[in-house]
């Protein structure tokens, strides 16, 4: 007999933070469903992709890099209803990962990503880097989780998360956590929300900008730094017009 999917509670440290309202509509049986990706030695992988709409979305991709492998994954995350990107990946030797993630809204949405990165063979490389910027309730989540296996040595890891918050009643939550059982390792992560630079405005504003216009050049150069290395031109300002056309008309 199958074994029925189960919901998941806060109790659970990846739900945490999620609508889990938004879950239940959502249901179990897609707990189950998982994008599998697998790359021979050597082989590369990118996607770049948008995620989110009216309806509450769960994306689970599970990637498996062989050795010299390299994945790349870019992502916009502008769902107006609950939206989580899940990826988990496990790397062996000289793999690497790289994650760019922005979430972008207002409202009263749950935006998230949760990442497991799995360094099982020595020498891999990992880099994440989230941009999430927030207003009305909206919420911008990001775990991410670094797991080192015994003998991993030579591992590089990192993990970065801003927010940007440009209502008070918008927040954003960072749960970094490192499992390291080797020893020759560099593992880092760092976590910071704040507000637009208030100096910039002002310097902008002088020189004859429109203040709808100052939001999103500076919006537009904060959430940029989530896509800095991807080399696709095209697919990188699609990925930045999509975040940041969700400004548009909002007034903040």
């Amino acid at each position: 007999m199958t074994k029925a999917a189960i919901l998941p509670t806060r109790r659970d440290e990846a739900w945490r933070y999620a609508d889990m309202a938004a879950v239940e509509r959502l249901g179990a049986a897609t707990l189950d469903r998982w994008e599998e990706i697998t790359l021979s030695p050597g082989e590369t992988f990118l996607r770049a992709i948008v995620v989110g709409s009216d309806a509450p979305e769960l994306h689970r991709i599970r990637l498996t890099l062989a050795e010299g492998a390299r994945a790349e994954l870019f992502v916009s995350n502008i769902g107006a209803d609950y939206t989580r990107l899940e990826v988990e990946v496990t790397l062996a030797k000289r793999a690497h990962f790289e994650f760019g993630g922005v979430s972008i809204g207002g409202g009263d949405a749950v935006r998230e990503f949760v990442t497991t990165t799995i360094h099982a063979e020595p020498e891999a490389t990992s880099n994440q880097t989230v941009r999430s910027v927030h207003w009305g309730t909206g919420t911008g989540n990001f775990l991410g989780e670094i797991k080192v296996v015994r003998d991993a040595q030579q591992t590089d890891a990192a993990q970065d998360f801003k927010g940007l918050l440009l209502e008070a009643g918008a927040s954003a939550n960072a749960v970094p956590q490192l499992e390291i059982f080797a020893d020759d390792v560099k593992c880092a992560h760092g976590a910071t929300v704040g507000q637009l630079d208030e100096t910039a405005r002002y310097y902008m504003a002088t020189r004859g900008l429109a203040p709808a216009l100052v939001r999103r050049l500076l919006v537009q150069a904060f959430l940029g730094e989530a896509f800095v290395e991807l080399q696709d031109e095209a697919r990188r300002e699609e990925l930045l017009e999509a975040a940041l056309n969700v400004l548009e008309g909002v007034a903040l």
